[in-house]
């Protein structure tokens, strides 16, 4: 989390540190993370961000140790806004499961993880955002012209990992005769549709499109173009956090100066990824 480098103040200045700090309502960290991160001199050296550390084009750590994806862009940019430069960033990874916990416990500053929002989690955290409008779609062969419509994955293997909802919701919904196919990561589901084990793979289609873009896949696949949900990517912070409000200002000003097509572009593009228009923040579609 974003960290306070007492050595840089005078001990004056610390003990004014101290006695403001001590006043402020409710004893949160919002107020000290907003001052340490807006750049206002106050000493923070660290910001501890939240990602995926497996989706390619979303959140990825590569083998060399570096980070990329949209959301890692998305999080850097918001990270200079708030006073730091990239070398100041921890990036931690955020699987599903544990974005909640890490929020509440104080593990990082905030989290851009392809985090929908929705009403059960802002029962446990704020969001800034949205940033980005997904869609649950299907990724096909990009030779292959049978599946047109949802109702054509019946009699079809649809493949997601294990655990997720996507493809189960395809079948409860959509296509009740679809042969599920669960593996543990979705490399393996693209490996499955490349060789013609499946015939579909299921999840957001950003996650897919992040998949489809990378060296390898490159003119091997294509999204359906179903949109099956809205799904409506924030920013996650802790509950009452201030950050809340810077984020959304950085957020606005990335649209406006054209950083967040630049974005959309560099990550999404090769897989012809027919994004959305940037959403309005506060505005979450349902």
């Amino acid at each position: 989390m974003i960290t306070m480098n007492v050595r840089r103040t005078t001990a004056a200045a610390a003990a004014a540190l101290a006695l403001s700090l001590t006043t402020v309502v409710g004893g949160s960290g919002a107020a000290q993370a907003i001052g340490a991160g807006s750049g206002s001199g106050s000493g923070a050296e660290t910001i501890t961000i939240g990602i995926k550390f497996d989706q390619p084009g979303v959140g990825l750590k590569t083998p060399d140790g570096t980070y990329t994806g949209f959301d890692v862009d998305v999080a850097t940019y918001v990270a200079k806004e708030l006073g730091f430069a990239p070398g100041d960033i921890k990036w931690k990874e955020a699987k599903s499961a544990d974005r909640e916990t890490l929020l509440q416990r104080g593990d990082v500053d905030f989290i851009a993880a392809s985090y929908s929002i929705n009403d059960e989690r802002e029962k446990k955290v704020d969001f800034a955002g949205p940033y980005l409008l997904a869609h649950q779609d299907i990724l096909v062969r990009a030779d292959d012209d049978s599946i047109k419509e949802p109702e054509d994955l019946n009699n079809k293997k649809l493949c997601s990992v294990t655990g997720s909802t996507s493809a189960q919701n395809v079948k409860d919904e959509l296509a009740p005769r679809a042969q599920l196919q669960e593996y543990g990561g979705y490399s393996e589901c693209l490996t499955g549709l490349e060789n013609e084990i499946i015939d579909a793979v299921t999840t957001d289609d950003s996650i897919l499109a992040g998949y489809a873009a990378q060296d390898e896949f490159k003119g091997k696949f294509k999204l359906g173009g179903f949109k099956l949900s809205n799904e409506n990517y924030g920013i996650g912070v802790q509950q009452g956090s201030e950050l809340k409000a810077e984020i959304n200002t950085a957020l606005e000003k990335m649209v406006a100066d054209g950083s967040w097509e630049a974005y959309v572009e560099k990550n999404f593009g090769p897989a012809n990824y027919e994004n959305e228009p940037a959403p309005k923040i506060g505005n979450v579609v349902e």
